[in-house]
């Protein structure tokens, strides 16, 4: 959300853009206000959050500052039974940059034009990571796959690919023998060759499958840590699509 918004802004003047987590914080499932967040959501006139249920916290912020304008980037979007990872899919992402963008310019009708025409700079090079998403597409659509993350059902609905089981693995998730042997009959009986995986969390598990079955595990990116540059999702978008293609163009061609 913040690249998203860092686009939209722009070299607009007189706005100040701040995170309100550090960059390596991750998904915002858990995470809880410190009294220096507070402080410094009183000193905002906008707070863009992704929505979805991700921010709990959402409630304690509108009582805390009922003068703030909150812009809940994934309203209007179709989420995946209440899963809110929307950025995996670039088609979502693009209608989150514009959310923003739209919901700035009601809050700031002063800089409006500014940002419609960053939304607009930055959705032509989103774009560009569609056309290379539906060539694969048209590679790879209807091929089954397992994911070890929930934030990947929506790379596998931009793909066209059959989702044919999920374990969603995060620091908290202890895995059970029985979940073990569930994902390898998914995998065998499923004629299953790849897994999707996030390797921080899932590097463990992808380890004991690919020992037990001839299943690739493909580590991707689930984007909710980075850095600040502007093209960073951009960036991290383009070595999924490079894992993917060499994954599945090696095994179709």
């Amino acid at each position: 959300m913040y690249i998203a918004a860092e686009n939209v802004i722009g070299d607009a003047d007189g706005v100040r853009l701040e995170n309100l987590s550090e960059p390596q914080t991750g998904c915002l499932h858990d995470y809880q206000l410190t009294p220096e967040d507070m402080k410094l959501l009183q000193t905002a006139d906008v707070f863009i959050v992704n929505g979805g249920g991700i921010e709990n916290f959402l409630t304690d912020v509108a009582k805390a500052c009922p003068n703030l304008t909150i812009i809940n980037a994934s309203q209007g979007l179709d989420l995946i039974e209440d899963n809110a990872h929307a950025w995996m899919s670039v088609s979502a992402y693009e209608t989150q940059v514009q959310t923003i963008a739209d919901g700035l310019s009601g809050a700031d009708p002063e800089r409006s034009s500014a940002y419609q025409n960053g939304a607009e700079a930055y959705l032509e090079k989103l774009d560009g990571l569609k056309k290379r998403q539906e060539k694969l597409k048209q590679e790879i659509s209807g091929q089954s796959v397992i994911l070890f993350h929930e934030a990947y059902a929506y790379v596998a609905e931009d793909y066209g690919l059959q989702v044919n089981y999920l374990l969603d693995l995060d620091e908290e998730r202890q895995v059970s023998a029985g979940e073990v042997s569930d994902v390898l009959s998914a995998v065998r009986k499923g004629h299953v060759k790849y897994i999707l995986a996030e390797e921080l969390y899932g590097k463990s598990m992808g380890d004991t499958i690919r020992k037990e079955s001839d299943a690739k595990v493909l580590y991707l990116d689930p984007l909710n840590r980075g850095t600040y540059e502007k093209d960073s999702y951009i960036n991290g978008m383009k070595k999924n699509m490079e894992i993917l293609e060499e994954a599945f163009y090696a095994k179709d061609h």
